[in-house]
C-alpha cells in the first residue's frame, strides 16, 4: 500500500490550469499607488541565518516536525507569526482519531475505510492507509510527550464517538475512536509539543512574518525570507529543508471558525514560487458554529449525546441519516441543517439557524467532558447548556486543499510527464498541505491526526535523505529582493481602498457565492466579483509607514495572501464542475 504517491494526470492537469492562471498575477511586481518617501526608507536591515532545517508555523504540524527534527540532531529553526501556544491548533476541541481499541475492539483498516468513505471516495487511499496505520503509534508518542488525555477507569486513554466513525467497515454501528483530553485536546497537544520542542533545543523566532520562499534556479527551495514584526528587520533563513506548516485560509470567508491569523500564508508563498495548489474547491463547513459568532462547538458534543433540532423540536437528522443520525459525516449534517433552514424549519425569529440540544445530558458529564463548549455557549450565545439549546449554523471550518505533497510530506509538482515531481528541499504538513487524506470531506478528529502524522513524516523523511550538517545549496545572488520590494510598496501604498474594506468585500463574495449551496450562476457571478476585488489590490491604502509592530502592513500582506487563495478557490469551484458534490456543499445544477 505504501508505494510513492502518484498524482493522476487529471488531478495535475487541474492543478496546472489553475496555477498558470494566477502565476503572473501573484508575482509581487504590480504597480502600487505609493506615497512620497525619503530614499532611506527603502533600505532595510538584512540578517542572515543558516540552519539544517527551517519550519514555518508553530501549530501542531510545525511543532511535531520541529520535535522530530531536533530529535534527529538537525539544527532547526521554527518561524512563527504568533507565540506558539496561540496557534490555531489550540482551538481544536474534540480529539484525535486512532484505532487504539480502548472502548471496543478496533482496527486501523476500519479507520481507513471510514476516512475514504467520508472523503466521498476521492482521497488518496495509500496516504489514508499510511495515516490510519500510523495513528495509534503517533497518539502513544503524544502521550509520552506529556499530552494529558482523559482516562477510562482502567487508566487507558478515553475515546469518544465522533462523526463518520464505524466498526467493522460500517457493519457494526458507531465506533468510539476519538482520543480526547476533555474538550480541549488541541490545547493540550499544542502545549505539550511546545514544551517538548523547547526541551530538545529547537530555536524559535517568535512574531516573525514569513514573506516568501527562496528558490534557486534549479527549482530547489533553499530557505525563507521573513520580517521581524518587533523592529521591521529582514531575515533570510538559509536551509537545506523548509517545512511549511502555516495552516488554512478560513479567513477568506466572512463567517468561519478560524482564527483571524488563518490567512493561507504558506499556500500563497508556494503560489508565488510558481507551484500549483490542489483541491482548493473543497472547503468544509462545520455543522455547529455558534450563530452570529462563528465559534466552534465540537462534534464531541454530539458524540456525548447532543441532538440537533429544528423549530418544531424534531431530531431532523433521523430523516437524513437514519443510522448515524447526528453523527453522520459533516457534509451530510451541514447540508441537512441548511435544508431545514431553507425549507422554513429554522429556529429564532428569522428562522435562520438550528438548535443543538445538550439539556438532557447529565450536568456532571457536561462538567467533565464538555466544560469548554459549555463556557463558549454561555459567553457567545448567552445560554446555559444545562437548560437551553445552543443556536448553531454551518460555518466554514477547514480547507481540504492546499500544497500538494506525497505521504512523506514532500511537496510535489508536475514536470513534463512526471506527475509527482518532488520539489527539492520543500515540505508541507497540516492544513496548508493536501496529501490528500481528506478528499472532499475531512472526518472530525482526523485533523489533529493529520498534523501529527505528517509533521512527523516530514521530519522522518528529512532524516532518511540527509544528515545534520550537510552542505546547503547556495542562496541565489538576488535572494529576497522581490519580497523586500513588495513589502516596501505595501508599506507606502497610498491608494484609496483601505485594507479592511477590501478584505470585507472579498469575504462577502466568498460567503455569498461559494457557500454550502452553490449554482453555476452563483459561481460565475462570484468569479467575476472576485476578479474585481483582486484588481483593486494595487490600489490598496496603508497608513502606518513605520517598521515596529506595523499591524497595518502585516494585515495587508495577509490580505495579499488571502486574495490569492480565495481567487484560486472560487475559480476552481466554477471551472471544475465535475467535482461539485463534496462534503461542504451541494451543487444544485448537477443533482
Amino acid at each position: 500500500l505504501l508505494h510513492s504517491l502518484t498524482l493522476t494526470p487529471k488531478m495535475l492537469g487541474r492543478l496546472s490550469s489553475v496555477a498558470s492562471s494566477f502565476r503572473s498575477a501573484l508575482q509581487p511586481q504590480r504597480a502600487f499607488s505609493a506615497a512620497p518617501r525619503p530614499a532611506a526608507a527603502a533600505s532595510y536591515d538584512i540578517i542572515d541565518h543558516e540552519y539544517d532545517a527551517v519550519v514555518v508555523g508553530a501549530g501542531g504540524a510545525g511543532l511535531r516536525a520541529a520535535v522530530g527534527l531536533v530529535e534527529g540532531g538537525f539544527k532547526t529553526a521554527c518561524i512563527t507569526k504568533l507565540f506558539p501556544t496561540r496557534s490555531h491548533t489550540v482551538a481544536a476541541q474534540g480529539g484525535i482519531n486512532a484505532a487504539l481499541g480502548n472502548a471496543h475492539p478496533d482496527d486501523w483498516r476500519w479507520h481507513t475505510y471510514d476516512t475514504i468513505k467520508g472523503a466521498d471516495f476521492i482521497a488518496d487511499q495509500d496516504a489514508v492507509s499510511y495515516m490510519c496505520k500510523e495513528a495509534p503509534r503517533s497518539v502513544i508518542e503524544l502521550e509520552h510527550y506529556g499530552v494529558p488525555f482523559s482516562r477510562n477507569e482502567d487508566g487507558t486513554i478515553y475515546q469518544r464517538a465522533f462523526g463518520g466513525g464505524s466498526k467493522n467497515y460500517g457493519k457494526d454501528g458507531q465506533a468510539q475512536r476519538c482520543a480526547a483530553a476533555s474538550d480541549r485536546t488541541g490545547h493540550a497537544l499544542l502545549h505539550s509539543l511546545y514544551g517538548a520542542s523547547l526541551a530538545r533545543d529547537c530555536q524559535f523566532f517568535v512574531e516573525y512574518f514569513a514573506l516568501d520562499l527562496i528558490m534557486d534556479a534549479e527549482g530547489r527551495c533553499v530557505g525563507v525570507i521573513a520580517m521581524c514584526m518587533e523592529d521591521g528587520s529582514i531575515h533570510r533563513f538559509h536551509s537545506g529543508h523548509t517545512v511549511l506548516a502555516t495552516g488554512g485560509y478560513g479567513r477568506a470567508y466572512f463567517s468561519c471558525t478560524s482564527a483571524h491569523t488563518c490567512t493561507g500564508d504558506g499556500n500563497a508563498m508556494a503560489s508565488r514560487a510558481g507551484l500549483p495548489m490542489q483541491d482548493l474547491e473543497f472547503i468544509q463547513f462545520h455543522p455547529t458554529g455558534i450563530y452570529n459568532a462563528g465559534c466552534l462547538i465540537t462534534e464531541g458534543s454530539r458524540g456525548e449525546g447532543g441532538i440537533l433540532r429544528n423549530s418544531k423540536g424534531e431530531r431532523y437528522m433521523e430523516r437524513y441519516a437514519p443510522t448515524a443520525k447526528d453523527l453522520a459525516s459533516r457534509d451530510v449534517v451541514s447540508r441537512a441543517s441548511t435544508i431545514e433552514i431553507r425549507e422554513g424549519r429554522g429556529c429564532g425569529p428569522n428562522k435562520d439557524h438550528v438548535h443543538l440540544d445538550l439539556s438532557h445530558l447529565d450536568p456532571a458529564l457536561l462538567a467533565e467532558r464538555l466544560p469548554g463548549i459549555s463556557e463558549s455557549a454561555s459567553i457567545f450565545a448567552g445560554v446555559d447548556v444545562r437548560e437551553e439549546p445552543i443556536p448553531v449554523l454551518p460555518t466554514v471550518h477547514y480547507n481540504m486543499g492546499g500544497i500538494p505533497t506525497n505521504f512523506h510530506g514532500q511537496v510535489v509538482t508536475k514536470e513534463g510527464n512526471d506527475h509527482s515531481k518532488v520539489v527539492p528541499g520543500l515540505y508541507a504538513a497540516g492544513e496548508s498541505a493536501s496529501v490528500s487524506v481528506h478528499g472532499a470531506n475531512r472526518l472530525g478528529a482526523n485533523s489533529l491526526l493529520d498534523i501529527v502524522v505528517f509533521g512527523r513524516a516530514a521530519a522522518n523523511r528529512i532524516a532518511e535523505i540527509s544528515k545534520p550538517g550537510d552542505a546547503i545549496a547556495p542562496l541565489p545572488a538576488n535572494a529576497g529582493e522581490a519580497s523586500i520590494a513588495n513589502l516596501d510598496k505595501l508599506r507606502f501604498a497610498n491608494g484609496d481602498v483601505p485594507t479592511a474594506e477590501l478584505r470585507l468585500e472579498m469575504q462577502k463574495v466568498m460567503q455569498r457565492d461559494a457557500a454550502v449551496f452553490r449554482t453555476a450562476e452563483s459561481l460565475q457571478e462570484g468569479v467575476a466579483k472576485m476578479q474585481k476585488v483582486f484588481e483593486k489590490f494595487p490600489n490598496v491604502k496603508t497608513t502606518d509607514r513605520g517598521l515596529a509592530w506595523n499591524t497595518d502592513l502585516i494585515e495587508t500582506l495577509e490580505l495579499q495572501n488571502l486574495l490569492s487563495q480565495a481567487q484560486q478557490s472560487i475559480v476552481s469551484m466554477d471551472g471544475l464542475q465535475d467535482s461539485h458534490l463534496n462534503i461542504c456543499y451541494y451543487h444544485q445544477d448537477l443533482h
